[in-house]
């Protein structure tokens, strides 16, 4: 859609995709549309692979190579400012569950201008100033 913001990705979204979980096919066109995805979100990403005993730098050339990252994903640096939303959205967002790394996509969100896509379900339970795109 021209003159739509690029959506901004949730670890969970890209988990998804990865993973070719539910909601998988949302990831890919927001992707294809243009997406960001905060260094945080990246580094969860990166985590989640370690915990399950894969090599995240492995993982990060692997998705390089795939034209992801610096390709069809820009990864955004975490920004003072965004770390002041970040903070600022944490008793909006506690009782969710939110982590960092939520909220940091939030606050990329808000300085984008753009939605946030996700795959975790709490985030249908809050009330902020964010388009949210849930993916299942």
């Amino acid at each position: 859609m021209p003159g739509t913001p690029p959506a901004v990705l949730d670890a969970s979204a890209v988990l998804a995709y990865l993973r070719d979980e539910p909601g998988a096919e949302l990831v890919a066109d927001s992707i294809a549309h243009g997406a960001a995805m905060s260094a945080v979100n990246l580094a969860e990403v990166l985590s989640h692979a370690a915990d399950r005993g894969a090599d995240p730098i492995a993982l990060a050339d692997q998705l390089v190579a795939r034209g992801l990252i610096g390709g069809a994903i820009d990864i955004e640096p975490f920004t003072t400012g965004d770390a002041i939303d970040a903070a600022t959205l944490r008793p909006l967002t506690r009782a969710a569950g939110f982590s960092l790394a939520g909220r940091a996509c939030l606050a990329l969100a808000r300085r984008l201008g753009a939605h946030a896509v996700t795959a975790d379900t709490a985030w249908g339970d809050v009330d902020v100033d964010v388009e949210l795109t849930q993916i299942r």
